[in-house]
Formats: structure tokens, sequence, C-alpha cells
């Protein structure tokens, strides 16, 4: 769920601040490049096919990282811990790139911002599906699957974490549209804390990861 919170701040400030685009809702940017293809947007296709090119980097950089030891008991793998780090370190850099724009990329400057933050995404989805069918990203399967139990009654054992996870990638926009907005130089706070309080746990506390298994 804290990593839910990062995605969804980093998704409102794609789009509010980086053109109109998603940093790891990739299925919305591939229907706004294919609307752009029938409208002739130029722009709305660059910055989509910017976005999904930064998420696929991320997800080739980041897949083989997660990868690394192959099964390893407990619920959560060092693999995932050492991914994630990198993740921090290119949220960091995109943290840096925001300050220096003082929170108004433009041009180029936006187009590597977005590339960068995207990146940090699709490292972040590789990540965490090493950890089982499950996604901190992009949440529809997971609101279809809350709302099948609900009409079916077939309540699965990651319900509540559903919808922690639902409510939490709200809560994360809402924070990320707030601080673009009118606190731009706040925005990194609510990027990286959530997903460093993740790290540090992942390693101060291993016993209680491997006594989930």
């Amino acid at each position: 769920m804290l990593l839910t919170v990062t995605a969804g701040a980093v998704n409102a400030v794609s789009f509010l601040a980086l053109g109109k685009v998603f940093s790891s809702v990739i299925t919305g940017n591939l229907v706004l490049l294919g609307v752009a293809a029938t409208t002739s947007a130029s722009s709305v296709a660059i910055h989509s096919g910017v976005a999904l090119a930064g998420y696929s980097a991320g997800v080739l950089a980041g897949a083989p990282l997660a990868a690394r030891g192959g099964d390893h008991p407990g619920t959560w793998p060092p693999s995932v811990t050492t991914a994630l780090a990198a993740e921090f370190c290119v949220m960091a850099g995109f943290c840096v790139g925001w300050e220096l724009s003082g929170g108004h990329p433009r041009g180029g400057a936006q187009m590597a911002l977005l590339i960068v933050l995207a990146a940090a995404m699709g490292m972040q989805s590789a990540a965490v599906r090493r950890l089982g069918q499950m996604s901190s990203t992009y949440l529809t399967s997971t609101l279809t699957a809350v709302l099948a139990a609900l009409v079916t009654g077939n309540k699965h054992d990651g319900l509540v974490r559903s919808l922690g996870a639902l409510a939490a990638i709200v809560a994360g926009a809402v924070a990320g549209g707030i601080l673009t907005r009118s606190a731009h130089a706040w925005l990194p706070a609510v990027i990286l804390l959530p997903l460093a309080l993740v790290i540090v746990g992942s390693l101060t506390d291993p016993a209680r990861a491997a006594a989930r298994d």
C-alpha cells in the first residue's frame, strides 16, 4: 500500500505537469497514442510514446534485478529490495530535476523527467510482480477482483490489501496533485518517503517476512 501511495502521486504529477499522460497506466497511454494518430495531436503522441519507452526501459532494467537469486524462502526476497533501491535512486534523480525546474518543466526538461519517472514506475512494477500476481502501479485487475468478491461472496485472502491499495492510490494522487499545483517543492517527500519506508522495513525486519511464508 505504501508503494501504491508513491504510484498515485507519481501519476498525478506526470498527468498535471509532464504532458497529460501517465507514468505507469500504460493502457491509458496506448489509447492516447492511438487517439493521437487519428487527430494529428503530435504532442500527445510524443508524450505517450516517451512514457511508454521509459516504462519499458524500467521493466527491462528492474525485472532482472528482482529475479536475482531465484526462489527464496519468505514472501519478500532480498532481490525485490534491491530493485526497489534502484528505483529509489532513479526517483531521487527525478526529484533533483523537478526541483531544478522549479516545478514547471518545459520542453526537453519535461521529456527527460517524464521518461525518468516512467522508468521508475516500470522498475517498481517489475519488483512487485516478483512478489506474486499483484501490482502497486496499475490497479484495474485489483478493482475487478474486489467488485467480483463483493457480488459473489467469494472473498479472497488479499481482499483487505486490495481495498487498502485502491484507497492508497487515490490518497497518493490527491497529495501529489495538491503539491504539484500549490507546493511543488514538497513533492519529493510524498514520492520518496513511502518508497524509503518500504525499503527500510524490508531490510530491518526480514524475520517477519520469512514468518509469513
